[in-house]
């Protein structure tokens, strides 16, 4: 068991892959490599469970079945009729195909679709005898993206994206996406004994991702991957890994995360979803303006998400904010801010230049983390 070694790679938002391949280091990832917007790795069935339990900051974990030149819709049929589909789909397993192409001479998305899917069944139909498939037993995904005239074919282990933890089915108006939150935390460095302070705390997005991070909480620990069902990988491996999980959460770690939000079903929203991730006991909310937040006694951590102009305030109020967040936010020994923005004058409005800053995007919007220490 775990001798049969995979090509994996994990998608992740722009600006988060050095976080996300120190992730995969600490879970013992092997030959990790980065490009834009993903991590490639190797790892056996074993690792493909740690993986999809672990990861806070992928968006999915993928399995490559392999990679080719495919310019022409001919190559596109050989080269994906030429992968070993059988060592993965079994004779009655579903293997709906989707994907994306960009640069490349091959642009339809239906037609590659129809040709991936149509090259796969000639595979799978020599190998079992069959020119039928009633596609009734396990869902393996296949995806493929094609870029500069290079198709990479893969399966998707995880099913719904990694940043569905369980937690939030009901996120407010401008949620920040889990998996982005957990890489802000990540660079912010949470501890067991951290203390996190978020002043406007939404759907409580970073409190949950604080605490879980603090407790060393599997993320995936209360849901289920794709990979879990199919037949191709041992199911003990999802079983040790589990337990594993379980047996490292910190029950006595001294975390705390305290949040607080204008809106009073903001507040209500994140203790719910708190309750919902298990980590109610470590969470405080209340109703509050940030015009009246102090900075915290001793060693502790404010990361926040204010709103932005584009979409929720207008540029000018979100403006007066940031003026105000300055006045607010004032250097205390110990403190450390982290506040993310896509405002160009952002340090000019607050009127500190920030220690260090970082680009990074909240789905399509190009921001920056402004840190502060």
């Amino acid at each position: 068991m775990g001798t049969e070694r995979y090509n994996l790679t994990a998608p992740c938002h722009f600006g988060l892959e050095s976080v996300l391949s120190g992730e995969l280091r600490r879970l013992g990832a092997e030959n990790i490599a980065v490009s834009d917007g993903r991590v490639n790795f190797e790892g056996d069935a074993e690792m493909i469970a740690r993986c999809n339990l672990w990861l806070r900051t992928a968006e999915r974990v993928l399995l490559v079945v392999g990679e080719f030149h495919a310019a022409t819709f001919t190559e596109l049929f050989d080269g994906t009729a030429g992968l070993p589909w059988e060592h993965f789909i079994g004779k009655n397993d579903a293997f709906p195909v989707k994907g994306w192409a960009l640069d490349s001479a091959l642009h339809s998305i239906p037609d590659c679709q129809s040709i991936i899917k149509k090259a796969i069944v000639r595979r799978l139909g020599g190998v079992y005898r069959v020119d039928w498939f009633q596609e009734t037993g396990a869902k393996l995904q296949v995806q493929f993206s094609i870029r500069k005239n290079t198709a990479v074919l893969m399966l998707d282990t995880s099913g719904p994206g990694l940043h569905k933890r369980g937690y939030r089915e009901n996120a407010n108006l401008a949620p920040i996406r889990e998996t982005l939150a957990a890489g802000i935390l990540d660079l912010a460095r949470i501890y067991p004994d951290t203390q996190l302070y978020d002043p406007f705390c939404g759907s409580g997005t970073f409190l949950i991702e604080g605490a879980l991070m603090g407790c060393k909480i599997a993320p995936g620990i209360k849901r289920r991957f794709a990979a879990e069902q199919w037949g191709c990988l041992a199911q003990s491996a999802w079983q040790d890994q589990r337990a594993e999980a379980m047996d490292s959460i910190r029950k006595d770690a001294a975390f705390r995360a305290h949040g607080s939000d204008l809106d009073a079903d903001a507040v209500a929203l994140s203790l719910n979803n708190a309750k919902k991730a298990g980590v109610a006991s470590r969470i405080s909310v209340q109703q509050g303006d940030v015009a009246n937040f102090v900075p915290p006694q001793g060693k502790s951590l404010v990361v926040c998400n204010p709103p932005y102009g584009e979409r929720m305030l207008e540029i000018k109020q979100a403006e007066e904010l940031y003026r105000l967040m300055g006045r607010v936010f004032v250097p205390a020994p110990g403190v450390s801010y982290y506040i993310i923005s896509p405002h160009d004058e952002f340090e000019a409005l607050f009127g500190r230049p920030a220690a260090k800053r970082r680009k990074l995007y909240n789905g399509m919007l190009r921001c920056q983390l402004f840190m502060y220490y």
